[in-house]
């Protein structure tokens, strides 16, 4: 799911990172819209209610919505960032950081909530900005190992996207092509997880609460671990196997020499 980049990515590739991160935006959307009265998964909403607070002149109110939207963009730009500049050596490592930064803002959420948090409004600003900065992290990371044709944390543009694409389908010209009928496939699941997720989410969050966040980053950690072990378990074997074949050839070597060396001892004494 992480460990190949951009135009090496096969369908299939982008199918299951979309599927997931989408859930993970609709679990995460919907947790908080609940816990907190905000959305966090896009910015929408917020650059709308950021030019309110400009209008109204409420100065403090827009620097903290101005803030979220800035550690929006910081976490979109990190995982970016990370990604861009690694190489095929390093691409799992680079394209985990931002997954790995992701849980630790998930994880951070729900043990605050659960043991700390006093309802608030520092407290719930706090913990909204934590979860803007990590679907940036989210939206950046999916963007950009998918060649910028997945986008999880928000659906309007999907959503625009995917009519065309039907209406696109009403010809068969374009039913014919696989690009069009795989990128209507792709939104499509990617729409279908987004809803799963957060029905998911608004079902069980009045029973757990902020332990919610729990689930989505064991969640993440097995994708993480799968990856893991898809990318470096045949490393290791196959390098095995190839040191294991040098060993062999070099004691076949050996032995040719030793064979050699006993021949020509044999052809010295005969001749003496």
């Amino acid at each position: 799911m992480l460990r190949r980049f951009s135009n090496s990515r096969t369908f299939l590739d982008n199918l299951r990172l979309g599927v997931f991160t989408a859930l993970i935006a609709g679990m995460v959307n919907v947790a908080s819209l609940v816990l907190f009265y905000s959305f966090t998964s896009n910015l929408t909403g917020h650059f709308a209610i950021l030019s309110q607070e400009i209008a109204d002149g409420k100065w403090f109110q827009m620097l903290v919505v101005l803030f979220w939207i800035i550690l929006f963009f910081s976490g979109s730009f990190l995982s970016n960032n990370l990604i861009i500049n690694s190489t095929k050596k390093n691409a799992f490592i680079s394209h985990s950081i931002p997954m790995v930064l992701e849980i630790g803002c998930f994880v951070f959420v729900g043990i605050y909530g659960q043991f700390f948090y006093t309802e608030t409004l520092t407290q719930t600003e706090i913990l909204v900005s934590v979860l803007l900065f990590s679907m940036g992290l989210q939206n950046g990371l999916t963007a950009s190992i998918s060649n910028f044709q997945i986008k999880t944390t928000h659906l309007t543009g999907l959503t625009t996207d995917l009519a065309i694409h039907l209406s696109m389908l009403t010809k068969k010209e374009y039913r014919m092509n696989p690009q069009v009928v795989e990128k209507t496939k792709l939104m499509a699941a990617i729409m279908g997880a987004y809803v799963l997720g957060g029905t998911f989410s608004g079902m069980i969050i009045h029973y757990v609460q902020f332990q919610v966040f729990y689930f989505i980053s064991v969640a993440m950690l097995g994708v993480l671990t799968y990856d893991f072990v898809k990318t470096y378990v045949p490393f290791f074997v196959n390098k095995k196997k190839h040191d294991t074949a040098i060993q062999l050839n070099i004691d076949k070597i050996q032995d040719s020499i030793k064979n050699t060396a006993m021949q020509k001892n044999r052809v010295l004494s005969e001749s003496k």
